[in-house]
């Protein structure tokens, strides 16, 4: 991969700020979602991780009927989780599009591959890891108490 320059850092910086301005808008200054609206995934801005993954914030903000919505996208290498298994006071979906992962709920070990869903209630220990070859690409939807 290439190094970037200063002039190319400058470039991504204001091309992530006028982005960030966008999904302003998009989900409204006051942070409700109350607006009917598409996200472009190719538009989504890429923020990359320890694991050496990838992460895309889809949207976040509390909806009109109180609850608190997130929802991003991640690619997780071969082999890596994207964090330690954890609990806390929201509820959580994962959508799996492409991998092979392990859903680790509570005390068990589930096999999660592509079209499938996990869910992990309020307050249950989870996590998962890219049992795959392959990275894993998939959407966490949280709902619920919005974690400060």
């Amino acid at each position: 991969m290439q190094e970037m320059n200063r002039r190319d850092m400058l470039a991504m910086a204001a091309a992530f700020a006028a982005l960030g301005g966008l999904a302003e808008a998009q989900v409204g200054p006051d942070g409700k979602l109350s607006q009917t609206t598409v996200f472009d995934f190719g538009k989504l801005p890429v923020k990359t991780n320890a694991t050496g993954g990838a992460s895309r914030a889809v949207l976040s903000g509390t909806l009109p009927t109180g609850e608190f919505l997130e929802v991003h996208e991640t690619m997780l290498p071969p082999g890596q989780m994207p964090h330690p298994a954890h609990k806390h006071r929201h509820s959580e979906m994962m959508l799996i599009r492409e991998g092979q992962l392990e859903f680790y709920a509570e005390d068990k070990v589930l096999p999660l591959g592509p079209g499938g869903v996990a869910f992990a209630g309020s307050n249950h220990m989870h996590g998962l890891k890219n049992v795959g070859q392959t990275p894993a690409n998939y959407f966490v939807v949280a709902i619920g108490v919005q974690e400060k």
